[in-house]
């Protein structure tokens, strides 16, 4: 059962924040609910605001504190914005945050009349409804509350808990920074057929249909595993075998990639300190 905040107010309101907006909208938040803070807002979500009566950059002085308040403002402006922010949240008031490389400890500190905090990860094809997000809890959070952020962040596509905090550097390194990596595979692929003939337009083409329908064939078939599905692609002595026994070399794809992740999971924790 989904349960929706009856307040919630969203603390930026761009690409990341707006598409989650979007999500939440269409799933069923009550836009009379909704306060909106966001220093630059796009004509986009000005015309969103207006078309769907919700407070934009609206004076929170005499407002009551909401039931949610999620922070998606950019890393680097969190210093400048916590003040202004802390003083939205009550005792009462969920925090739930996507800014990358902010530990719960560390909201804590900045937040201090709130007890409650979610650190959660979510990507870029939150936009499109098709994210992937893992978040964990502090021990404040009510069994209410952790319906309420999966009810919000489920909202834009797959959602998971995580077992500890520690985790949350993992799935940046997994699927919060994974979409590069499908794009980059994208343009490699393409590349490849360029370098063989093709226009390189078309090579390109191809390579993004071929991308997504690979991805919604998983997507369709989640009771068929990624390894069934390779095997069903690779004919013995075959060309897609010759390609795997260049990609399953012990340099191949699968230590090429154990290396990025590595490396993006390393970095992760040196941005959480």
């Amino acid at each position: 059962m989904k349960i929706w905040p009856r307040s919630l107010a969203l603390a930026g309101v761009g690409k990341m924040g707006g598409a989650m907006l979007e999500g939440w909208l269409a799933g069923g938040l009550a836009p009379a609910g909704v306060r909106l803070i966001e220093p630059s807002p796009s004509a986009a979500i000005q015309a969103l605001a207006r078309r769907r009566a919700i407070a934009l950059n609206a004076a929170t002085g005499a407002a009551e504190p909401p039931e949610v308040l999620v922070l998606a403002v950019k890393p680097q402006m969190l210093d400048a914005a916590a003040p202004q922010l802390a003083a939205l949240a009550g005792p009462d008031t969920l925090v739930i945050s996507i800014i990358a490389g902010k530990t719960i400890a560390d909201l804590a500190a900045r937040f201090g009349s709130a007890r409650a905090f979610v650190r959660a990860m979510p990507n870029t094809p939150a936009a499109i409804g098709r994210g992937a997000t893992g978040a964990a809890a502090s021990a404040e959070v009510t069994e209410r509350q952790r319906r309420t952020a999966e009810t919000l962040l489920g909202a834009v596509g797959a959602f998971h808990w995580l077992a500890s905090e520690s985790l949350v550097d993992v799935v940046t390194a997994l699927s919060g920074s994974g979409p590069a990596y499908v794009f980059a595979l994208t343009e490699a692929m393409a590349a490849a057929g360029a370098r063989l003939g093709l226009p390189a337009d078309l090579a390109m083409n191809l390579a993004r249909a071929t991308v997504e329908g690979a991805g919604e064939l998983m997507f369709r078939q989640p009771d068929i595993s990624p390894a069934q599905l390779r095997e069903n692609v690779t004919s013995p002595g075959g060309t897609t075998a010759a390609a795997l026994a260049v990609l399953q070399a012990p340099d191949g794809l699968a230590a090429l990639m154990a290396r990025a992740v590595e490396a993006a999971h390393r970095r992760a924790g040196e941005l959480s300190g």
